[in-house]
């Protein structure tokens, strides 16, 4: 059993959890507490943990989508009350940001391909031709858990190379699927596409944009999960 806890989102379920833009995911598992992202700041995301009753200190691992500030501007404020974490980061994040984690207790990882991380934990690897992204895969005993960042390589790309990876389908694709402005007809195709892979249920959220969300909702109806920060989804 595991569950996710969304921490940081543009939309919230709870009017005592602060929303904004960016996205962090808190990821419960047996053995380990995962970060998915860290949002844009970390008061909010400290805050929103507090209120959440989560004790930062108990987070063992980080994953870091991709470098936009949205997704890991909370770091700093993160590890200034736990450094002791291993961060996994793609391999074409700055320098600059990679000299930044060099300090005691913090062991930053690079990543390029697609690699096993822990029992029944996998990364896409780095994705995309302009910006490179990873995305997070959970192989649980109902299929794969996805969880990606911004989706700038495609969200159907990170949902096919999952499958591929681990010859799985997809049970649960969560997180921001980078669809702002995309005209319907090409949400339409993509959730199309995404069914043909044999994705069960989606959660779109952060930058997935609002009429595509409502699209997604129409299209998988109860297979369709509300996301905002304080979500919870059991796996």
């Amino acid at each position: 059993m595991g569950r996710i806890l969304v921490i940081y989102d543009n939309r919230t379920t709870r009017e005592d959890l602060t929303p904004e833009w960016g996205f962090s995911a808190l990821i419960e598992l047996p053995e380990r507490r995962i970060l998915f992202d860290t949002g844009a700041d970390g008061r909010t995301l400290l805050t929103n943990m507090e209120r959440l009753k989560l004790d930062p200190a108990t987070i063992d691992t980080v994953f870091l989508s991709h470098p936009h500030g949205d997704h890991t501007g909370g770091l700093e404020g993160l590890l200034r009350v736990n450094p002791q974490l291993t961060i996994y980061l793609g391999r074409s994040f700055s320098r600059g940001f990679k000299k930044a984690l060099e300090r005691p207790g913090t062991e930053p990882v690079e990543i390029t391909g697609p690699k096993q991380l822990f029992d029944g934990v996998y990364t896409t690897g780095e994705l995309g031709a302009v910006l490179n992204e990873q995305s997070l895969i959970i192989d649980t005993k109902n299929g794969l858990l996805v969880v990606t960042g911004c989706a700038h390589p495609g969200i159907v790309k990170i949902a096919k190379t999952a499958v591929e990876q681990l010859n799985k389908k997809i049970a649960l694709l969560l997180g921001g699927f980078h669809l702002g402005g995309t005209r319907q007809a090409e949400v339409y195709s993509i959730i199309d596409s995404l069914r043909e892979l044999g994705v069960s249920r989606v959660g779109p959220c952060h930058c997935t944009g609002d009429e595509a969300i409502e699209l997604f909702k129409r299209a998988y109806k109860e297979n369709f999960i509300e996301v905002g920060v304080g979500s919870r989804i059991e796996f």
